[in-house]
């Protein structure tokens, strides 16, 4: 307890004082976001805020992790530190998007594996060197999926920044509650460094975190997800609770992945205004109450994934089950929801930070 109080208090501070020199950073090198017809915005915002974010959690790491668990929070923070990297470079307008996709978080997630964390689920269920195979590749696939989907959530003021927070919320109180402090430290710095920055990011925005911050944040959430370990749950109900917790930004990807792909358009390549938050915004909702009301549905999800890592298998099965209708029945409610729709083919644009993949 007391180390995860230290980790948030010391990445709250750093990342509320690191924004102001950060801000000052990206207006003296350009580092801008552009307003355009894609974007929600109507005067050019500051990028380079996932740098803060970053400084920030190193700071708590620093202060916080020593002795054998020096050793793996390294490993992970140069995972992170290689997406924060490349997403700032993408920012910047140096690097394809394909890139940060198919380079730089899957080496990311080989750095995990590498550092030995890795799913365990079909170690379980098949065991030997094939199930560690098939894990391998679920790691891989787990760690992309995560942080391309937090890459794509932020599109609005204080989302992805917020529900990333929320996610850390759950990620503490269940890992504390089941004697993991190394998650719940780890979690609890991902916060502070979130609810710092939420300051100058909720709407009005003062500085934007950039894809930088958005895969950085993406990352942690499915490296935390991956170190969740539930030793007294039901196998079923051990790994249904870190999709519970990270169910918005799931739940987002799979609507706007099956609505692109309807409309013949790539999911990640095509960035628009046809999330889950536009769509709660264009129902009457309005930007701040769209964002809210994805944060109680967060907090809602994490809630639920705390009650299940008390059920047994066939209660988790349940629950699983009922969770996934209601992922379709609201992917097809919104899906009737007004949006503004993308063209399949777009006229060409002027080249400016975050006008590709990150929406």
């Amino acid at each position: 307890m007391a180390a995860g109080l230290l980790a948030f208090f010391v990445a709250l501070i750093a990342s509320l004082l690191l924004v102001v020199p950060v801000r000052a950073l990206a207006l003296r090198v350009g580092m801008v976001d552009l307003p355009g017809p894609r974007k929600v915005h109507h005067s050019p915002i500051p990028l380079l805020g996932g740098l803060a974010m970053y400084g920030a959690v190193m700071l708590a790491v620093l202060f916080v992790f020593g002795g054998p668990a020096r050793a793996q929070i390294e490993g992970i923070l140069a995972g992170a530190s290689l997406v924060a990297a490349v997403g700032i470079l993408d920012d910047r307008g140096w690097l394809h998007h394909q890139v940060k996709l198919f380079i730089g978080m899957p080496v990311a997630a080989l750095i995990l594996l590498i550092t030995g964390i890795h799913a365990q689920v079909f170690s379980v269920l098949v065991g030997g060197r094939t199930g560690y195979i098939l894990d391998a590749i679920l790691t891989v696939v787990w760690v992309v999926g995560i942080t391309a989907s937090f890459s794509i959530l932020d599109h609005m003021d204080g989302l992805c920044a917020g529900i990333a927070a929320v996610a850390s919320v759950s990620f503490a109180m269940i890992a504390y509650l089941n004697g993991q402090t190394f998650v719940a430290t780890l979690a609890a710095a991902v916060l502070g460094s979130a609810s710092g920055f939420l300051r100058w990011n909720f709407k009005p925005a003062k500085i934007f975190m950039g894809d930088g911050g958005a895969m950085f944040l993406g990352f942690l959430m499915a490296t935390l997800a991956l170190k969740l370990r539930l030793e007294h749950v039901a196998p079923l109900a051990s790994w249904l609770v870190p999709v519970l917790i990270l169910g918005v930004t799931i739940f987002d990807t799979t609507l706007v992945t099956i609505s692109r792909a309807r409309r013949g358009l790539l999911p990640f390549a095509t960035p628009g205004k046809d999330h889950a938050a536009h769509r709660l915004s264009n129902l009457g909702l309005g930007h701040r109450g769209s964002v809210l009301s994805l944060y109680l549905l967060g907090a809602f999800s994490g809630t639920t994934a705390l009650l299940v890592s008390y059920l047994p298998s066939q209660g988790a099965a349940i629950v699983g089950v009922i969770t996934l209708a209601l992922v379709f029945a609201g992917v097809a409610y919104l899906e009737r929801a007004p949006y503004e729709r993308q063209p399949k083919r777009e006229t060409p644009v002027e080249k400016t930070p975050m006008n590709q993949f990150a929406d």
